[in-house]
């Protein structure tokens, strides 16, 4: 038999002291047939208990990296980047939204059929998906629209908090952008060297704003632009060879 893949679960957190517990619990529990999963937590200069917290459970993660001050979440995600031993990156959000029990469904086109890239969507049969905000979900699918428009793809959901990708597609990859628009340069980046891409349906339970959720409206524009930029130099890029 093949030896199991190495899968990175990388874990942004910032002020999350209701759910970080909870959620490295549920992590810690997964058990995926033909994968071996690394837990890297990355705190991005927490002020509430999360730091007192996770140091009270070293059982819940391999590596615990400390950032001296709050950088943003594509910030901490490089950093966390920086020290993923795993072929594969798997994001995982420190709030409750999103379910690790989906993690055998997320990883099997990696391990059956040697995905690139595999997005959970929330948009794609799900059994069950909390009802939320209107406009996040017409944000969400004008985003996805004009991502699919620019790189010939057919996306539900490219800002799930479920992507899993193959981390040699972010070899020589500078990335740059610290915010939420983040995800649309790894996306937009990695499909320079992505073959094989799937979408699995997944769980969601979106918390509202009294909850925590952090994303607003506003960030959209900072997505869209980040889209277009990363399609605008991957065409250069290929057109220099």
């Amino acid at each position: 038999m093949s030896s199991p893949v190495r899968v990175t679960v990388l874990v942004p957190c910032y002020n999350e002291e209701a759910t970080i517990v909870e959620i490295l619990g549920v992590v810690r529990q997964q058990q995926v047939e033909g994968a071996e999963l690394e837990v890297v937590v990355v705190d991005d200069g927490s002020t509430d208990r999360t730091r007192e917290l996770l140091a009270e459970h070293p059982e819940l993660y391999d590596k615990l990296i400390l950032c001296e001050q709050n950088g943003g979440k594509g910030a901490a995600v490089r950093r966390g980047l920086e020290e993923a031993s795993g072929e594969y990156i798997l994001f995982q959000d420190a709030d409750l939204e999103y379910d690790p029990n989906d993690y055998p469904a997320l990883l099997k086109p990696v391990v059956d059929h040697d995905a690139d890239i595999v997005f959970g969507s929330r948009m794609v049969a799900p059994s069950c998906t909390r009802v939320a905000y209107f406009w996040h979900k017409v944000g969400n699918r004008l985003i996805t629209l004009s991502f699919n428009v620019l790189n010939n793809t057919t996306f539900t959901d490219i800002y799930s908090c479920y992507l899993c990708l193959r981390l040699s597609l972010l070899d020589d990859v500078d990335l740059r952008v610290d915010g939420w628009a983040q995800q649309a340069e790894i996306l937009g980046k990695a499909m320079r060297r992505a073959k094989r891409m799937y979408e699995v349906p997944i769980n969601y339970y979106g918390r509202t704003y009294e909850e925590g959720k952090k994303i607003r409206w506003y960030h959209m524009a900072s997505v869209l632009s980040t889209i277009v930029s990363t399609r605008v130099s991957r065409s250069i890029h290929q057109r220099l060879g």
